[in-house]
């Protein structure tokens, strides 16, 4: 049993050895952007997210950019709900990569990994609902974005949010999924 077992876990680790090995050579041998090009870009927007635990909220999104190459980016992305009364953040690592198609037009699907809270406050007396959660999140969307100039651009975020809120006993329902529909710019180099 013990000799099966280690027999087994060395190959796992030849395996993961191998497979980091490979990653390490990718990430070497990528082309990168010229040292004296900048690498880092952000962006901003503004809309609304719909099926939440309190309906459509306003939403605001923050994001930047450190540029690997011309068309693949990776950086932090946060999506703040402050009014109402939900009050919902997420923040989550998320990489880009940049399609730039004829007359300016890009377009940029994303994928990320990170963590959301919510806390809903409705309601006063007996019947008030005063609960909070946190949960993994993880944001799959596209950007339609129109180079305005060099190196900015007009955006339209379209991000399906997948995450476990739980509210309950106050809300029988939980909350898995939400839609963000965005505007806005990005900067990039």
């Amino acid at each position: 049993m013990i000799r099966q077992f280690a027999s087994t876990f060395s190959r796992w680790t030849c395996a993961a050895g191998l497979l980091a090995l490979l990653a390490a050579g990718t990430v070497v041998g990528a082309p990168h952007a010229r040292a004296d090009e900048p690498r880092w870009g952000f962006g901003s927007g503004l809309g609304f997210t719909s099926g939440t635990v309190n309906g459509t909220v306003f939403t605001l999104a923050f994001s930047g950019d450190y540029y690997l190459d011309r068309n693949f980016s990776v950086g932090p992305m946060m999506q703040i709900s402050p009014m109402g009364d939900l009050f919902q953040i997420s923040f989550a690592g998320v990489g880009r990569y940049h399609f730039h198609l004829n007359n300016g037009i890009n377009l940029v699907p994303l994928m990320g990994m990170g963590l959301i809270h919510a806390d809903l406050d409705r309601g006063t007396g007996p019947g008030r609902i005063d609960r909070s959660d946190t949960s993994w999140y993880i944001p799959i969307g596209v950007s339609l974005e129109y180079q305005a100039a060099h190196n900015l651009a007009l955006s339209s975020t379209l991000i399906v949010n997948l995450h476990d809120i739980d509210l309950s006993p106050s809300l029988s329902e939980s909350d898995h999924t939400s839609v963000a529909l965005l505007f806005g710019f990005r900067f990039g180099p």
